[in-house]
């Protein structure tokens, strides 16, 4: 019961508190990060580390480790004892200034550098170059972080700090 109060306790927590929860997990976070709290940290959390301004939207799997060893593990698998105590563990590093996107899944041992962004979805098996967009399954890159920003020019809109009905307000006014 104490196990089930804790998660709904840590599940309802402000996210400047599930921040504090994940460093006393392990994770190292830096400052100014937005963390949704349905992410998944695995059972490594401590392999992991974020920079500065950092947003991991909700659903997003941060894997540090390799499950299929599960298989190889089996003694009637064929590999008798080699892999019974073995595991695949490595970190996984995610830079300054990223955002990861909805549902996006990040393997073990991919660094992200700054100034990224990885698409919704994602499956990121590979390291992704500061300045880059990835994304697809596997990932992929898609443009620089120059090119997204001249198309974000020409796409934007400025809603950002609106209330939900200032926005409805200005979408009903432009659509006509």
């Amino acid at each position: 019961m104490k196990k089930i109060f804790g998660y709904i306790k840590v599940k309802l927590a402000s996210p400047r508190k599930y921040i504090d929860f994940l460093r006393n997990k392990g994770v190292s976070i830096g400052s100014n990060c937005y963390i949704y709290k349905s992410a998944n940290f695995g059972s490594e959390p401590y392999l992991i580390t974020i920079g500065n301004h950092v947003r991991i939207n909700a659903g997003v799997q941060l894997i540090t480790h390799d499950g299929g060893y599960w298989v190889l593990r089996d003694k009637s698998s064929g590999f008798g004892n080699e892999f019974v105590n073995m595991d695949y563990l490595a970190r996984i590093t995610i830079g300054n200034n990223v955002h990861v996107g909805t549902n996006a899944i990040i393997m073990p041992g991919v660094k992200i550098g700054d100034n990224c962004v990885i698409a919704c979805g994602a499956v990121v098996t590979k390291d992704v170059a500061s300045n880059s967009i990835v994304g697809g399954i596997p990932a992929k890159y898609i443009e620089s972080i120059d090119e997204y920003a001249a198309k974000a020019r020409l796409k934007g809109i400025p809603t950002k700090g609106m209330t939900a009905k200032e926005k409805e307000i200005y979408f009903l006014k432009k659509k006509k």
